[in-house]
C-alpha cells in the first residue's frame, strides 16, 4: 500500500512529535545501468538515519536542537540501525525508524502529527480527545489518526497523549480501509494501554503520587520540577517492554501489507452493477458491525460472527465453499431442479422466489437445501436475498425469504395458510437404498411435496419466468448458455425497475403516467399484474448508493421536466 504509519506524542516540554515510522520501499524497476551488487541494509539504514537527524534538525530549527530533546521525544538512539523487514513475494521494504527517509514524507508526517494531537481534536468533527479521526487534502495527503491515552503516574493528569496516523494520498482507498483500519489499530493501541498499566499500578502502590502531589500543592518547588523534563518518560519505559520498537515495526509492517493485500482493483465493463454495489455496501456494514463488536468487552464470538454475516447477507458470498464441505446428493443446476420437481411444480417454486414470497425447505439434508436456494437465489438481485439456511426453528417472513428447516420444525398457521408463503417439505424415499441407485439420482431418493394457500395462477407471467422457462426447456443450450441468459435478464428487469424507482418514487409521478411508462417497458399485457409485483419487490433490492445518489440529484434541483 502506498502509504505509511507513524506513532506521534505530545510532549509537555516540545509539543507534538513523531516517535516512530513505517514506511514501504518499492523495489526500484531494473535498468541497464543498475549495479549488480546490493548494498548492505544496515549501510543504507545509517545513511537513513543521518537524513532524518539532519531533516529533524533543519525542520524544527533551534527550539527542538538534537541536544535539548527529552528522552519522551525519542524513540530510537542516532547510532541504531532502525528495522527492516522483507516481503518475499512481492520485494517490497518496511522500514522503520523514528523519521521518514525520504525529505519530501518528513513535512507531511509532522503536519499529521501537529493536528492529529492538537488542532483536529478540538474541532466539532472529533466527539472526544480519544478515537479515531479522517483529514487532509490533496496537497499534504489524506490522513487516517486514532488518538489515545497511555498511563504514567509522573505526568500531569497521571496520562500521557498518543496518536497512530497512517497516511496516504488517496482518500478513497484510506476510507473504504477505515473499519478495518480501525479495528486493528484498536488491537495494537489496547495492547500498549494495558501494559502501561500495569506498570502505573505497580509504581502507585510503591509510591501513590497523588498523595504526594497533595501534601506539595501549596510547594513553589513542585512546579519547577514538573516542568523540567525529569518526568518526561519514554513510551519504553511507561510499557517496561524492552523490544517494544521491534514489536511496533512486525505490527505497521503487517499493517501496511494486510491493507494494501485487502483492497484490489479490478477492470470492469461498463459502470458496476447494482449486485455489485450492494455487495459492497453489506461488506462496509458488516466491517463496521465487526470493530462494535470486537471493541466491546469480550470481543466477538464465532457465532456471532456467522449470525452477522447471515443477518447482512453476506453467506450469499461463500455459498459454493459452504455447499461443497456439505455431504450428500446436491442439485446442480436450475434445469437439474426443474427437471426433478416437474415443469409445473418448478414453475410454482420460481414463481414464488420471484414475487418475493418466502420460499421454505423442510428436510433432513442440509446440503441438499442449500443446493437449492444457491440456484434459486441466482433467480434475484443480491440486494433482495435474505436467506437463513438451515435452522432448528422457524423465522418470520421479514428476516428471511429463503428459509431451510429441519424435519420436524412445525410451521404455524398463519404461515401455512398464507398466500405469501410456499413449503417444500423433502422425504426419504424408504423404498430405495443409496447404494442402489446412486448418491446423485436424487428422484429416486426423495420425494418433494410442494404445498402453498396461494390460488393465482402461476401460468400468466411474468415476462422473465416465461423467458427462463423458454431456454431451460431447450435442450441444445447448455447450462453455461442459461445461465448467461438469465444473467441478461436480469439486467433486463433490474434497469426497468430503476426507471420505475426513479419515475414513480422520485419525481413523484401519478397512476395514469406510471401505467403509461409501465407500458414503454413492456410490463403490461399478459401476466401484467405479476410483472408489476416483480418491479416492486425488486425495487427494494436496489443499493442504498444508487438511491442516494438520485434523491442529491432532486435536492440539488436535476429534477428531470415533465414531458
Amino acid at each position: 500500500m502506498n502509504a505509511l504509519v507513524a506513532l506521534c506524542h505530545f510532549c509537555e516540554l516540545h509539543g507534538p512529535r513523531t516517535l516512530f515510522c513505517t514506511e514501504a520501499l518499492h523495489p526500484p524497476s531494473p535498468s541497464p545501468s543498475s549495479q549488480t551488487g546490493a548494498p548492505v541494509p544496515g549501510d543504507r539504514d545509517r545513511d537513513g538515519d543521518r537524513e532524518g537527524e539532519g531533516l529533524t534538525m533543519r525542520a524544527n530549527s533551534s527550539a527542538t536542537q538534537r541536544g535539548e530533546m527529552c528522552e519522551g521525544c525519542r524513540s530510537l538512539p542516532a547510532s541504531h540501525p532502525g528495522f527492516v523487514s522483507i516481503d518475499d513475494e512481492t520485494g517490497i521494504r518496511f522500514l522503520s525508524h523514528q523519521h521518514p527517509r525520504q525529505p519530501q514524507l518528513f513535512s507531511v508526517v509532522r503536519q499529521a502529527c501537529v493536528r492529529s494531537l492538537s488542532c483536529e481534536v478540538n474541532s466539532d468533527v472529533c466527539p472526544g480527545r480519544e478515537g479515531p479521526i479522517f483529514f487532509g487534502d490533496e496537497q499534504h495527503g489524506f490522513v487516517f489518526s486514532h488518538t489515545f491515552f497511555i498511563k504514567d503516574s509522573l505526568a500531569r493528569g497521571f496520562q500521557r497523549w498518543y496518536s497512530i496516523v497512517m497516511v496516504a494520498m488517496d482518500r478513497i482507498y484510506l476510507i473504504n480501509s477505515w473499519p478495518f483500519l480501525l479495528r486493528h489499530l484498536r488491537l495494537t493501541i489496547q495492547s500498549l494501554q494495558n501494559t502501561a498499566l500495569k506498570v502505573f499500578d505497580n509504581e502507585q502502590g510503591v509510591c501513590p503520587q497523588r498523595a504526594v502531589r497533595m501534601n506539595s500543592v501549596f510547594s513553589p518547588a513542585v512546579f519547577p520540577h514538573q516542568r523540567s523534563g525529569n518526568a518526561a518518560r519514554s513510551l519504553t519505559s511507561l510499557t517496561q517492554h524492552q523490544n517494544l520498537w521491534a514489536s511496533l515495526h512486525s505490527s505497521f509492517s503487517w499493517l501496511l501489507k494486510a491493507c494494501g493485500c485487502r483492497l484490489t482493483e479490478k477492470l470492469l465493463e461498463g459502470a458496476p452493477t447494482e449486485d455489485t454495489l450492494v455487495l459492497i455496501e453489506r461488506q462496509t456494514e458488516q466491517e463496521e458491525e465487526m470493530s462494535c463488536w470486537e471493541g466491546a468487552e469480550g470481543g466477538c464470538s464465532t457465532s456471532q460472527r456467522h449470525q452477522l454475516e447471515s443477518e447482512l447477507g453476506l453467506d450469499f458470498l461463500c455459498d459454493d465453499e459452504k455447499l461443497n464441505e456439505l455431504p450428500g446428493p446436491k442439485f446442480r443446476s436450475l434445469r437439474h431442479l426443474r427437471q426433478v420437481l416437474g415443469g409445473a411444480e418448478f414453475r410454482q417454486l420460481v414463481w414464488h422466489v420471484l414475487m418475493g414470497n418466502q420460499v421454505i425447505w423442510r428436510g433432513a439434508e442440509p446440503g441438499l437445501i442449500q443446493s437449492a436456494f444457491t440456484l434459486l437465489k441466482s433467480l434475484l438481485p443480491v440486494g433482495c436475498v435474505r436467506s437463513v439456511p438451515y435452522s432448528a426453528q422457524y423465522e418470520e417472513a421479514y428476516k428471511c425469504n429463503f428459509l431451510g428447516l429441519s424435519p420436524d420444525v412445525n410451521i404455524p398457521t398463519h404461515v401455512s395458510s398464507s398466500e405469501f408463503s410456499l413449503l417444500v417439505d423433502v422425504s426419504t424415499e424408504r423404498s430405495c437404498r443409496m447404494s442402489a441407485v446412486g448418491e446423485d439420482d436424487i428422484y429416486s431418493l426423495y420425494q418433494f411435496n410442494i404445498s402453498s394457500a396461494n390460488t393465482q395462477p402461476t401460468d400468466r407471467g411474468p415476462a422473465l419466468l416465461n423467458k427462463l422457462e423458454v431456454a431451460l426447456s431447450n435442450e441444445n443450450l447448455s447450462v453455461d448458455v442459461v445461465s448467461h441468459c438469465l444473467l441478461c435478464l436480469k439486467e433486463e428487469w433490474m434497469n426497468k425497475v430503476k426507471v420505475l424507482f426513479k419515475f414513480s418514487k422520485v419525481d413523484g409521478r401519478g397512476r395514469e403516467d406510471t401505467q403509461k411508462v409501465l407500458a414503454l417497458l413492456g410490463a403490461t399485457g399478459p401476466g401484467e399484474e405479476d410483472n408489476v409485483r416483480l418491479l416492486k419487490f425488486w425495487m427494494t433490492g436496489l443499493s442504498k448508493t444508487y438511491k442516494s445518489h438520485l434523491m442529491t440529484a432532486v435536492r440539488g434541483g436535476e429534477r428531470s421536466p415533465s414531458q
